[in-house]
């Protein structure tokens, strides 16, 4: 059973993230499952640090743009919006080059807070960086 407002699909997002800091580093959204959202982030000049290892603010950025679609892909979006409140985020080990994947899913969904887990791997499948996000679910004035 989805978890989601509505049917969400991938098309849904075509054209939100454009002129965003998700162009500016290359996120791109690949899945809608019932209850996780999923994208990707290459680790190339835009994502990098000095040392040529992936930018740990690059992977908060992917998390928490992740953990923001999928808190608002769970609202009404006729009377709420989701706005970050905080994000807690751990880099376990570092990646150097091809594509990150994220996925996050829910920990909690209240009324008035979610948080969510969100889990970024490299292309072996091993754990780079953890992130816990919390959102703010407000009503529309």
């Amino acid at each position: 059973m989805s978890i989601w407002f509505k049917d969400y699909k991938l098309e849904d997002w075509d054209g939100r993230t454009k002129n965003t800091i998700h162009d500016s580093l290359g996120i791109e959204m690949t899945e809608v499952g019932p209850d996780f959202v999923s994208g990707k982030m290459p680790v190339d000049d835009r994502t990098v640090q000095p040392m040529r290892l992936l930018h740990g603010g690059a992977s908060v950025v992917l998390a928490e743009s992740l953990g923001s679609i999928a808190a608002t892909m769970v609202v009404d979006p006729e009377k709420f919006y989701c706005v970050g409140q905080s994000i807690f985020g751990n880099h376990l080990r570092p990646a150097t080059e091809g594509f990150v994947y994220g996925t996050a899913r829910p920990a909690h969904i209240g009324r008035k807070t979610q948080l969510w887990e969100i889990e970024i791997v490299n292309e072996a499948g091993k754990v780079v960086h953890l992130s816990r996000l919390t959102m703010a679910v407000v009503e529309k004035a």
